[in-house]
């Protein structure tokens, strides 16, 4: 998605070779305009598959699925990384470990807002090593329910969790694939997204 692309380009920084920081209009501060063209395009290349729910995970992921649902004209529910006092008592659980932090989270979603009847695209910000997708990934299977696809903002093709996810058969839509960082230069995938 050239829009897209050309956002990364003139705001992204690169941090260490494979860090991009992109909190200028993504992850931190937010550019609805942009999150509002990529939702349609998510909804172009989603269409007649039934989506009638977005998972996504916190925080990054909530403007984006939130947007993304008005598109599709349904629900957007967030796995959350921490249980409180007034989370329900019956929920799917999973554990993601976070590139970018480190660290591993214990991520739920309440069984009340994911179920059999539900097909479900599951969208966000960043893949890198796969790992919070598989997480989205195992609850939507823990709660019986059809997972669709999987919607990525920027995919760091250069890392391995790309061809994980689609070695399993999923369809999965990056918007923006880097296929390199090195030297502070971003050099996408040539192909179309």
């Amino acid at each position: 998605m050239k829009l897209l692309e050309d956002k990364i380009r003139t705001e992204g920084v690169v941090k260490n070779g494979d860090i991009l920081k992109v909190d200028s209009f993504l992850n931190h501060q937010m550019d609805a305009g942009l999150f509002r063209a990529m939702a349609r395009e998510w909804k172009r290349r989603f269409d007649g598959l039934g989506v009638n729910k977005i998972l996504t995970i916190e925080a990054s992921g909530i403007g984006l699925a939130c947007i993304a649902a008005e598109e599709f004209g349904c629900r957007a529910v967030f796995a959350k990384k921490s249980s409180g006092s007034n989370m329900d008592a019956e929920v799917y659980s999973t554990k993601i470990t976070s590139f970018t932090k480190g660290k591993v989270f214990d991520v739920i979603v309440s069984k009340r807002f994911l179920g059999p009847e539900d097909r479900v695209l599951i969208l966000d910000d960043f893949l890198a090593n796969g790992c919070a997708l598989e997480g989205l990934m195992d609850l939507v299977n823990q709660a019986g329910a059809t997972l669709v696809g999987c919607g990525i903002a920027i995919e760091k093709g250069f890392q391995e969790g790309g061809a994980r996810i689609r070695k399993k058969g999923v369809k999965l839509e990056s918007l923006a694939v880097i296929v390199s960082m090195s030297g502070g230069e971003i050099v996408f995938r040539e192909d179309g997204t």
